[in-house]
C-alpha cells in the first residue's frame, strides 16, 4: 500500500507480517488461533492461505509451551513471531520469557542470542473484564535483556516489526486493543521506524505530556482542548519502553518546565513512576512544578462500561492535571 493511503492499525500490522514472511523464509507466525481463525483480532487473517500451515502455526492452549517452542526455534536459527492472545495470558509464560529468553545471551557469555518477537494485545476499553484488560507492559519493561515496544500509530504498527526481527535479542510488542480498528494515513516515515527513540507528536511550550500506546490519542485530544484555553502542551510518545529514551523526555521538560505522565498501568510501581523518578533525578532544577501522573485506578478493570471508563485515564483527567500545575505555578 502506498504512503498517504488510509489504512487501519490492524491492516498495518498484517502488512508488516506479510512483508516479513515474504522477505525471509526463516520468519514464521505461531500462536493460538492465528491460522484458520485469522487471529483473535483478525491481524493474521489470510496469512494461512498465503503461506501455509508450516509458517502460520496454530498452537495448543499453552502459552508456556508455545513461547518455549519459539525460543527454541530462535536459538535454532529461525525468526519466530509468537502471538499471545492478551497480555494477561502472557503471565502463563513468564518463566520462558524472563528466565530463558531474557537471560540466555548473558548466561552464555554472548554465545547465544534469542531473536524472538512476541506480539500481544494489551489494555482496556472493550469490556473484556479483568482477565483480559490489564496493561502489564510496565512489568516487562523492568526486565534486562528484553526490548519493549508499544506502537501507538499506523506508521509504528507498520514499521516496528522489521527492526524488531533484526534485533538479536527478544522483542515484545504490545498492541493496545483500542487501536486495532483505528484508521489513518500511512506516511513514508514508517520505512525508517526507529525502535530506539521516543517521538514528539506535538510541540508545545507550557507542559510536556508523556505517554505511550492507547493513551497517546487521549493526550493529543487533551492538548487540543488545552490549546483552546491558551495552554500549549507538548506530547511525547515513548514508543520504546525498554530501553527507555529518557533524553527525549528531558529535552522536552527542559523547554516546558512541567510534566504530566499518562499511563494506563496502575500508579504503584508503574512505568510512570520510573519516568517521574528519572526526571527528578536528572533535571529536577528544570521543573517549575511537581511531576503529576494520570494512571488507572488501582482495582481490577471492571466489566460494566461506565465503571471501566471511570477506572481508566480519560481526557478530562489529563486536562485537569495540566491545569493544576500550570495555574498553580505561573
Amino acid at each position: 500500500m502506498s504512503a498517504g493511503a488510509t489504512i487501519s492499525y490492524r491492516e498495518a500490522l498484517r502488512q508488516a507480517l506479510r512483508e516479513a514472511m515474504q522477505r525471509d523464509p526463516r520468519v514464521f507466525l505461531m500462536g493460538e488461533d492465528v491460522g484458520r481463525y485469522g487471529g483473535t483480532y483478525a491481524v493474521s487473517k489470510g496469512l494461512l492461505e498465503e503461506f501455509g500451515p508450516d509458517r502460520v502455526r496454530d498452537t495448543p492452549l499453552s502459552e508456556l509451551a508455545f513461547v518455549g517452542a519459539g525460543i527454541g526455534a530462535a536459538l535454532g536459527g529461525m525468526r519466530p513471531i509468537v502471538e499471545i492472545m492478551t497480555v494477561n495470558f502472557s503471565l502463563l509464560a513468564l518463566d520462558q520469557i524472563i528466565n530463558n529468553a531474557a537471560t540466555l545471551r548473558h548466561m552464555s557469555g554472548g554465545q547465544f542470542s534469542v531473536p524472538l518477537v512476541i506480539r500481544m494485545a494489551t489494555g482496556a476499553g472493550r469490556q473484556l473484564a479483568a482477565q483480559h484488560s490489564h496493561s502489564l507492559e510496565g512489568w516487562y519493561a523492568h526486565i534486562p535483556g528484553l526490548r519493549i515496544l508499544a506502537p501507538a500509530t499506523i506508521d509504528d504498527a507498520r514499521g516496528m516489526l522489521a527492526p524488531a526481527l533484526a534485533d538479536p535479542d527478544p522483542v515484545l510488542i504490545f498492541e493496545h486493543v483500542q487501536l486495532y480498528n483505528t484508521e489513518g494515513a500511512l506516511s513514508d516515515a514508517w520505512q525508517a521506524t526507529d525502535i530506539r527513540r521516543a517521538r514528539v507528536h506535538r510541540a508545545g511550550r507550557d507542559v510536556s505530556l508523556v505517554t505511550y500506546g492507547g493513551s497517546l490519542g487521549k493526550a493529543l485530544l487533551a492538548a487540543e482542548r488545552l490549546a483552546g484555553e491558551g495552554i500549549e502542551a507538548e506530547v511525547i510518545d515513548l514508543r520504546v519502553l525498554r530501553p527507555l529514551d529518557a533524553e527525549t523526555v528531558f529535552e522536552s521538560v527542559r523547554r516546558t518546565h512541567r510534566a504530566v505522565i499518562i499511563d494506563e498501568g496502575w500508579r504503584s510501581g508503574s512505568l510512570s513512576a520510573e519516568v517521574s523518578a528519572r526526571i527528578a533525578e536528572s533535571i529536577f532544577y528544570s521543573l517549575d512544578a511537581p511531576v503529576l501522573r494520570v494512571c488507572s485506578e488501582e482495582v481490577p478493570v471492571p466489566y460494566p462500561k461506565h465503571l471501566e471508563d471511570a477506572v481508566l485515564p480519560q481526557v478530562p483527567d489529563i486536562v485537569a492535571a495540566v491545569k493544576e500545575i500550570v495555574s498553580g505555578h505561573d
